[in-house]
């Protein structure tokens, strides 16, 4: 059986994913989910790590299986590749230097807004009135460190992401805090090019079966305990 080869961005986002390392390879709430697809199917999982902007076509390339990593299921999305059903749904928050006087949307007012491009992240800062938004991911490696890089040299003055790391990433960080969270219930699932409805269809239905075994509930207590499971 062929390897079920996966893309991502290699950073460190936990408790999401980490660094792929050689010893440990990755870790946390997607390659977790990744490993108990590769399970269901029999097949070993070979993480494809490529840049943010990479991810999609490395897809219709052919040169990976599916994207799991923070894909949310969106109209634009839709556009280029196919998705299975949502192994998440998550909500997003706006993560600012800690100390600074920002606590609800209407304190963004004049102020530089980070968010990687053409993301449910981006769509958000883009409702906040009288912000600037700022895009993120063109030429990147690692989108995620360059965004709180930013953040942190004062070249924006907050940035947009996901709930499931923003929340403790603020709880626990020296330099950042959590200002407010936005309840968006995104629903992320597996992109798969358009030209393989087999892969889709092999995939969906694995996930499938792991939310119906309780699988899938399983991983998601270990390695998201906060978070309400939301199947």
């Amino acid at each position: 059986m062929t390897a079920l080869r996966l893309a991502c961005l290699d950073a460190e986002a936990p408790p999401l994913f980490t660094l792929w390392t050689p010893e440990t390879g990755r870790t946390g709430y997607e390659p977790g989910v990744a490993e108990a697809l590769g399970a269901e199917l029999g097949r070993e999982v070979e993480w494809v790590r490529v840049p943010w902007v990479d991810m999609i076509p490395a897809v219709q390339r052919g040169d990976a299986d599916a994207v799991l990593c923070g894909q949310g299921i969106t109209a634009e999305r839709r556009a280029q590749v196919d998705f299975t059903r949502p192994y998440a749904i998550f909500h997003e928050g706006v993560l600012i230097r800690r100390g600074d006087d920002i606590h609800s949307a209407e304190d963004l007012v004049g102020r530089k807004v980070a968010a990687i491009e053409n993301s449910t992240n981006m769509a958000l800062a883009q409702t906040f009135t009288g912000a600037e938004p700022v895009a993120f991911g063109a030429g990147s490696d690692d989108v995620y460190a360059d965004m709180l890089a930013a953040l942190l040299a004062k070249d924006v003055d907050a940035v947009v992401d996901d709930d499931v790391v923003f929340v403790p990433l603020g709880a626990t960080h020296p330099d950042y805090e959590l200002a407010f969270t936005v309840q968006t219930a995104n629903r992320w699932g597996l992109a798969v090019s358009k030209d393989r409805p087999d892969t889709l269809a092999e995939i969906d239905g694995a996930l499938g079966r792991l939310i119906d075994s309780g699988r899938l509930r399983e991983v998601w207590t270990q390695h998201l305990p906060t978070l309400d499971y939301p199947f």
